[in-house]
Protein backbone atom coordinates (compact mmCIF):
# COMPACT_ATOMS: atom_id res chain seq x y z
CA UNK A 1 0.00 0.00 0.00
CA UNK A 2 1.10 3.21 -0.48
CA UNK A 3 2.65 5.67 2.13
CA UNK A 4 2.65 9.60 1.95
CA UNK A 5 5.70 11.07 2.87
CA UNK A 6 7.06 14.90 3.60
CA UNK A 7 10.56 14.84 3.68
CA UNK A 8 11.96 18.04 5.31
CA UNK A 9 15.56 20.00 5.28
CA UNK A 10 16.13 24.03 6.31
CA UNK A 11 13.17 25.53 4.55
CA UNK A 12 12.46 22.78 1.78
CA UNK A 13 9.64 20.52 1.77
CA UNK A 14 9.19 16.93 -0.86
CA UNK A 15 6.22 15.73 -1.07
CA UNK A 16 6.20 12.16 -2.46
CA UNK A 17 4.93 8.75 -2.22
CA UNK A 18 6.61 5.37 -1.45
CA UNK A 19 5.38 1.35 -0.60
CA UNK A 20 5.27 0.57 2.97
CA UNK A 21 7.96 -1.98 1.97
CA UNK A 22 10.54 0.33 0.28
CA UNK A 23 13.64 0.61 1.27
CA UNK A 24 15.24 3.39 2.63
CA UNK A 25 18.23 3.06 0.42
CA UNK A 26 15.45 3.06 -2.76
CA UNK A 27 13.86 6.12 -1.26
CA UNK A 28 17.10 8.04 -1.39
CA UNK A 29 17.09 7.43 -5.00
CA UNK A 30 14.42 8.94 -5.29
CA UNK A 31 15.49 11.86 -3.21
CA UNK A 32 18.09 11.97 -6.04
CA UNK A 33 16.07 12.16 -8.42
CA UNK A 34 14.75 15.50 -6.87
CA UNK A 35 17.38 17.03 -5.76
CA UNK A 36 20.20 15.67 -8.03
CA UNK A 37 22.08 14.70 -4.44
CA UNK A 38 23.85 11.11 -4.74
CA UNK A 39 21.70 8.40 -1.81
CA UNK A 40 25.29 8.34 0.22
CA UNK A 41 25.37 11.86 0.79
CA UNK A 42 21.79 11.62 1.92
CA UNK A 43 20.83 11.15 5.47
CA UNK A 44 17.27 10.36 6.41
CA UNK A 45 15.88 10.49 9.95
CA UNK A 46 12.53 9.47 11.09
CA UNK A 47 9.94 11.53 13.79
CA UNK A 48 12.21 10.76 16.62
CA UNK A 49 15.52 12.02 14.76
CA UNK A 50 16.75 8.61 14.82
CA UNK A 51 19.09 7.65 11.67
CA UNK A 52 17.39 5.76 9.24
CA UNK A 53 19.21 3.05 7.25
CA UNK A 54 19.28 2.39 3.83
CA UNK A 55 18.06 -1.85 3.60
CA UNK A 56 15.29 -1.01 6.01
CA UNK A 57 11.97 -0.97 4.88
CA UNK A 58 9.94 2.28 5.50
CA UNK A 59 7.39 -0.12 7.51
CA UNK A 60 10.42 -0.93 10.23
CA UNK A 61 9.85 2.34 11.23
CA UNK A 62 6.48 2.80 11.65
CA UNK A 63 5.66 4.38 8.49
CA UNK A 64 2.46 2.15 7.11
CA UNK A 65 -0.83 3.14 5.33
CA UNK A 66 -2.57 4.30 8.78
CA UNK A 67 1.14 6.27 10.10
CA UNK A 68 1.50 7.99 6.40
CA UNK A 69 -1.87 9.32 4.69
CA UNK A 70 -2.49 11.97 1.96
CA UNK A 71 -4.01 14.09 4.17
CA UNK A 72 -1.33 13.66 7.11
CA UNK A 73 1.80 12.55 5.56
CA UNK A 74 4.76 11.02 7.36
CA UNK A 75 7.40 13.50 8.10
CA UNK A 76 11.17 12.74 7.57
CA UNK A 77 14.34 15.01 8.19
CA UNK A 78 16.66 14.98 5.71
CA UNK A 79 20.61 16.25 5.89
CA UNK A 80 23.25 16.39 3.26
CA UNK A 81 26.95 16.06 3.23
CA UNK A 82 29.18 18.95 3.33
CA UNK A 83 32.21 20.24 1.34
CA UNK A 84 34.18 18.91 3.89
CA UNK A 85 32.71 15.38 3.71
CA UNK A 86 30.76 15.64 7.36
CA UNK A 87 26.93 15.57 7.00
CA UNK A 88 25.36 19.02 8.25
CA UNK A 89 23.43 19.35 11.55
CA UNK A 90 19.91 18.23 10.95
CA UNK A 91 17.93 21.50 10.18
CA UNK A 92 14.13 21.99 9.60
CA UNK A 93 12.90 25.64 9.85
CA UNK A 94 9.64 26.24 11.19
CA UNK A 95 6.65 26.85 9.06
CA UNK A 96 5.77 30.36 8.81
CA UNK A 97 2.92 31.49 10.67
CA UNK A 98 0.39 34.70 9.56
CA UNK A 99 0.79 37.51 11.34
CA UNK A 100 -2.28 38.58 13.86
CA UNK A 101 -5.47 40.60 12.46
CA UNK A 102 -5.96 44.05 12.66
CA UNK A 103 -8.36 45.26 15.17
CA UNK A 104 -10.62 46.22 12.34
CA UNK A 105 -10.83 42.62 10.76
CA UNK A 106 -11.18 40.81 14.49
CA UNK A 107 -14.46 43.59 15.19
CA UNK A 108 -15.62 42.41 11.84
CA UNK A 109 -15.24 38.60 12.39
CA UNK A 110 -16.98 39.09 16.10
CA UNK A 111 -19.92 40.93 14.34
CA UNK A 112 -19.80 38.59 11.39
CA UNK A 113 -19.60 41.24 9.08
CA UNK A 114 -22.65 42.87 10.16
CA UNK A 115 -23.31 46.44 11.72
CA UNK A 116 -24.27 46.56 15.00
CA UNK A 117 -27.05 49.48 15.58
CA UNK A 118 -28.90 48.43 12.53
Amino acid sequence: MDVFLMIRRHKTTIFTDAKENTTVGELKKMIEGILKIKPRDQLLFNKENLTMEDEKPLQDYGITMTTAKAQAPAQLGLALRSESGDFEALDIHPYSSPPDLPDVMKNQEATNGQEQGA
